[in-house]
């Protein structure tokens, strides 16, 4: 079983648990609501506050596709 969190349907607070992203949940969120989703996780560089700090996260998260 897939143990990631699927960045397209979490909540802020379950993007908060995932150290990398802490305090920037709700922003991604936000974030998400505008653009429709992520189709890729090198997306969360366009989140304000994030950039270059989101490289290492493939195994805590999925886009969740299909």
């Amino acid at each position: 079983m897939d143990d990631r969190i699927n960045l397209n349907t979490a909540s802020a607070a379950e993007l908060d648990a995932i150290p990398a992203l802490r305090g920037h949940g709700p922003e991604i969120v936000r974030y998400r609501g505008e653009r429709g989703g992520f189709s890729a996780l090198r997306q969360l560089d366009e989140v304000p506050g994030l950039a270059g700090k989101t490289d290492d996260l493939g195994g805590s998260l999925s886009i969740g596709e299909g």
